[in-house]
């Protein structure tokens, strides 16, 4: 209110002046007007009225106004109630003095409240001077009715004019200017009426040529509900050309006091609700963020079991099957997760910001549903998938080795169980040396030899079958009880030939000296024949031998052993032919001396039918290797363009991602363009990467081909699909979070009217003292950069900024951090006190308040939620069921009570 010294003026015969402007008048009550007898009537009625709304609450009243305070008693009275203060006992003499005494105790009165009276005195109120009582009424009126009027720093007349102007304003045909003319038509107070009380009056049924009827219908309404009594006559005010402004401001005054009470509890709810609806809001973000965080803590648990599960199964398709269910969990069910992870992230970055901004707690998850919980949680589970992954090739790779070597201990173990079933046990067991001749003899001895020889042969094979059943227990073969108790059986068997082998040679050995000859042809041929038979079995099973490799570079290696193996066929040809010449040899020597031979060599079972056979095998058997071979080299030549297709697109998508990653970095940090200049510019690079997925899909399915032809290694790259999986997920994450930091921001900046100015200044020197380029500060820089805005810090005062930009102990400041603090420095909020106060209005100044209250002055949702969530106010003075909205308010923001 300006503080100004205003003088009206009544007539020629009083002045009021006042230090503090409450009422600057629009024209002055000049003598002129004051003789106008309308006016003054309507004075009379209307001053008359008001006092009596007054006088009553002391249960008296007046019926005359310049007659009823003359003797001073009424006068005293009326200021007393309208004050609420107790003057000086007033004189009950009836004599001229004592009314004079009490006139001018009671104009005292009013001068203490800083109204100066002039030219009106107590004589004048004692003989009874209508224009002197009614201009001291109005005075009174003026310093406590009207004074206290003022809408955004006005006059008391004009605020009073400005609140009617708002009030009135949505309502047809009418249109407040002033306190005369603009309200002869009765609409303007029935419009008054019905925005505070639409149940009182059907305005849409009230016409402009009606002024008398609308001006009763206001009258009488504001009578019987509002408890404002009827001040004018409606006749008077339609038939007189400008009706009294002062009486008209004296009743539209006693609107406003009627109403303002309900005003201020209107805005006091309104205040109320806004906080409610952010905390409800928050509260439904808190639940979701915890729902979300169950089901993603929920599903790492149940997985990270099935990915610690290293029962190993006993054949390939089964192993091969896991590895798919895995692929399937990679590609399909891993990837939401991947999503509501980052997702949990930002809602949870986002809540926090706006409990920032509404200057309440951070949210505290429940335990175990941290971020930081969450994280460990991933973290956990993503190296049980790697050791999980690593796992199921180990285990492919040892069930082909293991099959490998079960197909080739079965080979072997064949070839050999096919040579000892032709009864060598009972050949060695037999004594036919006790009656055989001396050439009989002769030819055992010789016989034996050439099987100790075969025998001799057979022991590498004996062995590499025990190495073989070995190195399958090592393995853990299924299958091992089988293949330990067949190498048993065999290697039994075997210690039981070399024990017989050994008896029959002793047992030869006694007579050997009683033999002298020996068919020296037969015995050559049985020892030749025998090596070079037992060579041709080896070069017939290595001819069959199974191979695994894994490279062009392995195959190349078994196709340069085949090759020297062919190199050695010319000499054993040579091997063959001489060994069959020792057979052609006994022939001709049979023929040229007619010696009937038995057909059957008595030294070895090897015939040359058998070298001939064994040798068309092996010659058979060449080319078939050199077709397997050859077909490996397609195989290998094949997997090693599956290689190259997937390094080359791997070398591409890898330094991509990485470039991205970059490009990101540098747009969250970028100062040259507004924070939705970035927001569009963050969206695009999110379209792009979205939109290069498909390269990645295609590079998966390059990936699962690769596996499909065993292919674990690659030299052409340095990127695997694990390497580019994780890059992929920390791109999307890292964009979804880069832009919900901008978002945070824009939030803010529109939430804490922070200019895009102040966000770039902010920026700027954020980006001046990261040193590093990469969207942080040390401490020392975030000193340093403090230091050049102006701040003077002390080491305690840092301590404490630093622990709300660097909450966690990190050891840095990221630039999101820099910018709540800035904002959070230089924004205002709402506090616990704003809402408590605006409690304190609907509760009518007391401590508490009632369900009742709650129900009447706030919206059903707001009322609830706060009668649920109150405690029971502790007091003697208060009902039952009173509700202590002191904790309440306190509690919203994280505070004790205050």
């Amino acid at each position: 209110m300006t503080a100004v010294e205003t003088q009206i003026t009544y007539s020629n015969s009083y002045t009021i002046h006042q230090d503090e402007a409450y009422m600057i008048q629009e024209e002055d009550w000049d003598r002129d007007l004051l003789l106008d007898p309308a006016w003054e009537k309507q004075q009379r009625k209307t001053f008359t009225a008001w006092c009596n709304s007054h006088l009553r609450k002391a249960g008296t009243q007046i019926e005359n106004i310049e007659e009823d305070f003359r003797n001073g008693l009424k006068l005293m009275l009326l200021l007393e109630v309208i004050s609420g203060e107790r003057l000086p006992k007033p004189d009950k003499g009836k004599m001229r003095f004592h009314k004079i005494a009490n006139v001018n105790e009671a104009l005292d009165f009013i001068c203490s409240k800083g109204v100066k009276l002039v030219s009106i005195g107590a004589e004048e109120i004692v003989d009874g001077n209508v224009k002197m009582t009614l201009g001291m009424i109005w005075t009174i009126i003026l310093r406590f009715a009207i004074q206290d009027i003022s809408v955004e720093e006005t006059s008391a007349k004009e605020g009073l004019l400005l609140w009617c102007q708002r009030k009135t304003a949505p309502y047809r045909n009418v249109n407040v200017q002033n306190f005369h003319i603009s309200w002869k038509d009765g609409l303007a107070l029935c419009a008054l009426i019905h925005r505070h009380r639409p149940d009182l009056i059907d305005y849409s049924k009230l016409r402009k040529d009606d002024p008398i009827g609308n001006l009763n219908t206001a009258f009488e309404v504001a009578e019987k509900f509002l408890d404002i009594p009827k001040m004018l006559d409606a006749e008077d005010i339609v038939n007189t050309p400008k009706p009294d402004e002062k009486a008209i401001m004296t009743y539209v005054s006693c609107f406003y006091h009627a109403f303002a009470g309900a005003e201020q509890a209107e805005t006091a709810a309104n205040r109320i609700c806004k906080v409610l609806a952010v905390n409800q809001e928050n509260e439904k973000l808190m639940e979701e963020y915890e729902k979300l965080a169950s089901e993603l803590l929920e599903w790492i648990r149940r997985t990270i079991p099935w990915l610690e599960n290293r029962v190993s199964e006993q054949t390939m398709r089964a192993m091969q099957q896991k590895l798919e269910d895995f692929r399937d969990y990679r590609r399909v069910h891993k990837p939401p997760r991947v999503q509501e992870k980052c997702q949990l992230e930002i809602n949870f970055n986002t809540l926090q910001t706006k409990l920032r901004l509404s200057n309440r707690p951070a949210f505290m998850p429940s335990e175990g549903k941290m971020v930081s919980d969450i994280a460990n949680a991933w973290k956990g589970l993503e190296q049980v998938e790697k050791g999980y992954e690593e796992w199921l090739l180990t285990e492919i790779r040892r069930l082909e080795r293991v099959d490998h070597l079960a197909e080739k201990f079965k080979q072997k173990c064949a070839m050999h169980e096919a040579w000892t079933a032709a009864g060598k046990e009972n050949l060695l067991s037999q004594k036919d040396y006790e009656t055989a001749s001396l050439m009989e003899i002769r030819a055992l001895m010789r016989k034996h030899e050439a099987f100790e020889s075969d025998l001799a042969a057979h022991q590498d094979r004996v062995e590499q079958i025990a190495a073989i059943a070995q190195e399958l227990n090592e393995l853990d073969y299924h299958d091992a009880a089988s293949v330990n108790s067949r190498c048993q059986g065999i290697c039994d068997q075997w210690d039981n030939l070399g024990t017989l082998t050994q008896k029959r040679r002793d047992a030869l050995e006694r007579v050997e000296k009683l033999w002298e000859t020996i068919d020296q042809l037969y015995l050559e041929f049985a020892k030749r024949a025998a090596p070079f038979n037992n060579w041709m079995d080896g070069a017939m099973e290595d001819l069959q031998d199974m191979f695994i490799v894994h490279s062009i570079e392995e195959i190349q290696s078994l196709i340069t052993a085949h090759d020297q193996f062919k190199a050695t066929l010319p000499e054993a040809d040579k091997e063959r032919m001489a060994t069959l010449g020792i057979h052609n040899e006994i022939l001709k020597i049979a023929q040229t001396y007619g010696i009937k031979l038995s057909g059957i060599n008595p030294y070895t079972t090897i015939t040359s039918q058998d070298i001939t056979t064994k040798w068309d095998t092996v010659k058979h058997l060449v080319p078939l290797r050199d077709q397997m071979l050859q077909e490996e080299v397609a195989r290998q030549q094949a997997n090693e363009r599956l290689r190259r297709q997937f390094a080359a697109q791997a070398n591409i998508i890898g330094p991509w991602i990485q470039t991205k990653m970059e490009e990101i970095s540098h747009v969250s940090v970028d100062i040259s363009g507004s924070l939705e200049d970035q927001m569009n510019s963050l969206k695009q690079y999110e379209q792009n990467i979205i939109n290069y997925k498909s390269n990645i899909d295609k590079l998966e399915g390059d990936h699962q081909l690769s596996q499909e032809s065993l292919i674990f290694d690659n030299k052409h790259t340095n990127y695997s699909m694990e390497h580019i999986r994780v890059g992929w997920e920390q791109l999307l994450t890292t964009i979804a979070r880069t832009i919900n930091e901008v978002e945070n921001q824009i939030l803010t900046r529109d939430a804490k009217g922070i200019s895009q100015e102040q966000l770039n200044e902010f920026r700027a020197s954020f980006n001046h003292f990261d040193r590093k380029r990469n969207g942080m500060m040390d401490p020392d820089d975030f000193r340093a950069c403090l230091i050049s805005m102006g701040y003077d810090l002390g080491e305690v005062e840092f301590a404490r900024i630093m622990t709300l930009v660097d909450a966690n102990n990190t050891g840095v400041v990221t630039f999101q951090a820099f910018i709540d603090f800035m904002t959070r420095e230089t924004a205002e909020t709402d506090t616990a006190e704003q809402v408590m106060a605006s409690f304190r209005i609907l509760a009518s100044d007391k401590n508490y308040i009632t369900v009742e209250e709650l129900r009447r002055e706030l919206p059903p949702e707001q009322a609830e939620y706060c009668i649920s969530r109150m405690t029971r106010y502790i007091g003697a003075d208060s009902p039952p069921g009173a509700l202590d909205y002191i904790s309440f308010s306190s509690a919203l923001y994280g505070e004790s009570d205050l």
